[in-house]
This record gives C-alpha cells, structure tokens and sequence, in this order.
C-alpha cells in the first residue's frame, strides 16, 4: 500500500512539475483582446535602463521597441507564463519593471511585435504569431530599431 501511495505521489509531483512545459498552443497566457481604455503604466525608459539588468545593448534596444508600441503589447500574451507567478497581465506588464530585461521570451517577443508591426501587422495577427511561436526566431544580439 506504501508503495502505491508513493507511485501516485511521485506521479501528482511530475504532473505537477511539468506544467511549465505545456503545448503553448494549448494554453494562451493572459493578454487583453483590445486596445487600453486608459494610460498604461509606462514602460521603463532612460536612465531606469542601467544596472545590472541592463548589461547587454539588446535589453536597452527591446525596451526602447516596447516604449514604442505599448498598446501592442498589452494585446500580446506573454510565453515565459508571468502572467501566473507574477500577475502580469499582457506582455506590456514584463516592461513596466526589469522583468523583461531578464527574461530572453519576453524580450524577443517584444522585438517580435515591434518588427510586424513596423511591417503594419495588427496587434491581432501580431497575437497569432506569437501563439504560432514565431518569436522563437527572433536574434536578440542583431536586434536594432
């Protein structure tokens, strides 16, 4: 009986461990389906964009992306799954902080939204993208605006 109880156990604690790992097709993060009704907290800009967050040129270049599209990213959802252990709501919420700055989904993510929609994308096609994973293929390094 001991033994079974711990075979169900381990089972529950490997479920349980592997969630972070889902299909991202099958569970779409929280983002908002339309444009903000009101501001939006800003995103980091300036001299907030040094320390140690900021060591590598890239971050500093997807934050001045994100600063340029703030409504397209609060339409977007947010891959590394912030949304669930930090409340984030959109994409926006990774760069109201230096959470973005840390994190290489969110930053090619930004830089993703940024480049469709330079190339006139709408915030909806921009969303499937995402969901599609196109974001993956985004170069960090060779990034530029």
């Amino acid at each position: 009986m001991k033994r079974i109880l711990g075979c169900i156990a381990l089972g529950l604690a490997t479920m349980a461990a592997s969630a972070q790992w889902s299909n991202p097709s099958e569970e779409v993060p929280a983002y908002n389906a339309s444009a903000p009704a009101k501001p939006l907290p800003p995103v980091l800009s300036g001299d907030q964009l040094t320390g140690p967050y900021f060591t590598h040129p890239y971050q500093v270049t997807a934050y001045k992306m994100a600063a340029a599209i703030p409504a397209v990213l609060h339409q977007q959802p947010c891959y590394c799954h912030c949304d669930k252990v930090m409340r984030h709501n959109s994409l926006h919420s990774c760069f109201e902080g230096t959470h973005g700055a840390a994190c290489s989904t969110c930053m090619k993510e930004a830089i993703y939204a940024y480049q469709q929609t330079k190339k006139g994308q709408t915030p909806a096609k921009i969303r499937a993208g995402i969901e599609r994973g196109e974001w993956q293929d985004v170069d960090l390094v060779n990034a530029t605006m």
